[in-house]
């Protein structure tokens, strides 16, 4: 049976039995709950099962269906690992319990501290900036700073996704946990007020936003950009040397990051295979297929980058650990609907 025959790509429900191997526990396996759904990670899992032998069995689906699947399964669940695109939903599944703390003095070498959970319940393997794409042609001083996204003086310019976005809603709560919820809150309400257009759609249209006219600036995730650069993309890709973009606060915090992330579940019946995998996406070879797959930023140093994200360049992240922006999530999500940023 191949890795692909292996995989169950939609969710039946929340109560169905694991479909893929006859019992939880079988030596010599180790069992996927991920959001990740790349064509890419196939050779990260293959690469792994010739390393060490152990098969790769997966589940993949939303992040928020998968861990409302893991709740109900409770500890008769198959599931050894859990993997999600964003850390405000592995926080989600942390703060529900569900994943057990790994010691392991090699990923936490390997793992800067502000990339993984203070209490290693959970890690992330690659990183994305969330950052200010604009019009060369328009815009002759772009914004630097996240900050100067409440200026008015681009009253009218900005594009960016729903206030109910997991990505916004994370770089909402950075700004919280590091400057606290009455300046978080009006720097929302001066975004807001420079918006071009009422939040719609994913990053994509925000960047097709510039392409058009709609919009002058934009706020998205540097691998959607990145995915234009090699790939054909509707109403960006031919377009791409018009829009300029801003790694912003340089020479501040840094650009707010976000993390695919994994961790072990705590009723995980393959602990030990779980935390081998773990390990494995640290190693060199896994950074560069993890990251790559999604042209993101491996976590570990000298590993190398897709081109498209070499063309974006090296930046300066912010260091706020990433748990905050779980422990913030649901403030960030009052002060969005207090202003009626939806």
């Amino acid at each position: 049976m191949t890795l692909r025959m292996r995989v169950v790509t939609a969710l039946l429900s929340a109560t169905v039995a694991f479909p893929i191997v006859s019992a939880a526990r079988a030596d010599g396996e180790v069992n996927l709950y991920s959001s990740r759904h790349y064509d890419t990670d196939e050779r990260l899992y293959s690469d792994f099962e010739k390393q060490t032998g152990i098969q790769v069995n997966r589940i993949e689906g939303n992040a928020d269906e998968l861990i409302e699947r893991l709740k109900a399964e409770g500890k008769n669940s198959p599931a050894d690992v859990l993997i999600t695109v964003d850390a405000g939903r592995i926080w989600r599944a942390a703060d529900a319990g569900l994943l057990s703390p790994v010691n392991s003095d090699f990923l936490e070498k390997r793992i800067p501290a502000a990339l993984r959970h203070p209490d290693n319940l959970w890690f992330g393997f690659s990183t994305r900036a969330r950052i200010i794409f604009y019009a060369k042609d328009r815009v002759k001083e772009p914004p630097q700073t996240y900050d100067e996204l409440a200026d008015p003086k681009y009253k009218g310019q900005i594009c960016i996704r729903s206030g109910l976005d997991i990505y916004n809603l994370s770089l909402l709560a950075s700004r919280i946990a590091e400057e606290g919820p009455e300046k978080a809150k009006a720097w929302a309400e001066g975004l807001k007020n420079n918006l071009a257009r009422q939040p719609q759609g994913g990053d994509i249209d925000q960047l097709a936003g510039i392409v058009s006219g709609e919009c002058d600036i934009a706020v998205a995730n540097t691998y959607y950009f990145a995915r234009t650069l090699h790939s054909q993309v509707d109403g960006v890709s031919g377009h791409t040397d018009e829009i300029g973009w801003v790694f912003p606060d340089q020479d501040g915090r840094g650009a707010h990051v976000n993390v695919s992330a994994a961790g072990v579940l705590k009723n995980a019946p393959n602990r030990e295979n779980a935390v081998k995998f773990l390990e494995y996406l640290a190693s060199d070879s896994a950074q560069e297929y993890f990251a790559s797959g999604n042209d993101e930023y491996p976590v570990v140093d000298g590993v190398a980058m897709s081109a498209a994200v070499v063309k974006l360049g090296k930046f300066k992240r912010d260091d706020l650990n990433l748990a905050a922006l779980g422990e913030y999530q649901a403030e960030a999500q009052n002060i969005f609907n207090a202003i009626g940023f939806r």
